[in-house]
């Protein structure tokens, strides 16, 4: 039967890795992976994560199996930070699990929506691929709305239409932050906007909230996830510790659930741990375990929080740079100043991104996404005159 199975196209990022690494050019650039690196070019672990992991090798006494649900004390840990530290519960109404990173909070999510009767998730698009390659599998069907303008702007228009036009059995997945790939997040006040729609909607909120606080803070990254939360009766959050801990390999991510009434909640999480139990038994601890130490030591916290703050600030002064460069011959730079986390879109062809790799050695997506952490005050002036070489 084996036989029967027609091979898969090669991932076109594993398959940019390797083309970097078999350049020999001592200026090359990788923005194609998606990982912070720091001004060096290293992707380090964090020394807040260093210090917890050496607590837990003296002090951990059993690596016994945990339940489906994971390490609670870590999802707790994290609950102040995502839904406010004053009523973290929503007044009882939220309840969580750890996840193998935020992909496995993305699939559990999807997952329960179509146990709870969705047939259909609004998107909009562009969007991380593993968004639609999640729905596609499932299945659910998926209804596209254009996210971003021309500009470099969100495009409000396409999302509240899309959210008026849902029907029963709708859910819509929107990012909480640092849209991957486009860098594009939607204001204040266009979340207030979003939200104020959903409370009117029949479409249930799916929000992916996995680079938070690399905009551009803890409590600023969750103003749109709150503004949501606020207005709407239940909904379903995907969180990841990949990014903001440092914790990629390690595959940290915690899955919640916002009910309308805390004693819907016993019924919700017994369906999430039976569809966890089904794909992946429980979630890896280390990773988690050494989360939820930072978040209970307020020394580690404070560490952990200036780390975080260095990275954010590293890719702003990036984004500021490549802003301030204006135009690089017919590619505008300027909407990269205003846009967050670690990717942003270029508009550029294949053939040009051919050329930036041929001709400059600058590895990128061939969807033109870039990530703004590959590049360093070293290499961005060089990065902005390749760019607007292969586009003159």
């Amino acid at each position: 039967m084996l036989d029967r199975l027609q091979a898969q196209s090669p991932d076109a990022l594993l398959a940019l890795i390797k083309l970097h690494a078999a350049d020999p050019r001592p200026d090359k650039i990788d923005l194609g992976v998606g990982v912070y690196r720091t001004g060096q070019g290293d992707t380090p672990v964090f020394g807040a994560i260093k210090a917890a992991e050496r607590k837990l090798v003296e002090e951990q006494d059993s690596k016994s199996y945990l339940g489906p649900e994971g390490d609670m004390g870590f999802v707790e840990a994290l609950m102040p930070y995502i839904f406010g530290a004053a009523d973290p519960s929503l007044g009882g109404r939220v309840q969580g699990m750890q996840t193998p990173g935020g992909t496995g909070a993305v699939r559990l999510a999807v997952a329960l929506a179509k146990a709870a009767g969705v047939e259909q998730v609004h998107m909009g698009t562009p969007s991380w691929p593993n968004h639609a390659q999640i729905l596609a599998d499932l299945p659910l069907a998926m209804a596209a709305f254009d996210h971003a303008n021309d500009d470099g702007t969100a495009n409000l228009d396409a999302a509240l239409a899309a959210i008026a036009g849902a029907q029963d059995g709708d859910a819509i997945l929107l990012h909480g932050c640092c849209h991957n790939p486009t860098g594009i997040d939607y204001t204040p006040q266009q979340w207030d906007a979003i939200a104020a729609a959903l409370a009117s909607s029949r479409a249930l909120p799916i929000v992916d909230l996995a680079y938070h606080g690399l905009g551009h803070g803890m409590e600023e990254d969750v103003y749109g996830l709150r503004a949501v939360l606020a207005a709407v009766p239940e909904a379903l959050v995907a969180y990841s510790c990949d990014k903001n801990f440092g914790l990629y390999r390690d595959r940290v991510g915690a899955f919640f659930v916002v009910a309308s009434e805390g004693s819907q909640l016993p019924a919700i999480m017994s369906n999430a741990n039976a569809l966890a139990r089904a794909n992946w038994s429980m979630p890896p601890d280390h990773g988690g375990a050494a989360a939820r130490l930072v978040l209970s030591d307020p020394k580690l916290t404070a560490q952990w929080q200036d780390e975080l703050d260095t990275m954010r600030q590293r890719m702003r002064q990036v984004r500021q740079r490549l802003a301030e460069a204006g135009s690089a011959g017919s590619v505008d730079l300027t909407p990269l100043g205003i846009q967050n986390g670690l990717f942003s879109i270029l508009p550029l062809s294949k053939e040009q991104i051919g050329k930036l790799r041929e001709d400059h050695g600058i590895y990128m997506a061939g969807s033109g996404r870039i990530n703004v952490a590959g590049l360093t005050m070293g290499n961005i002036d060089k990065f902005i005159a390749a760019v607007a070489d292969v586009s003159a």
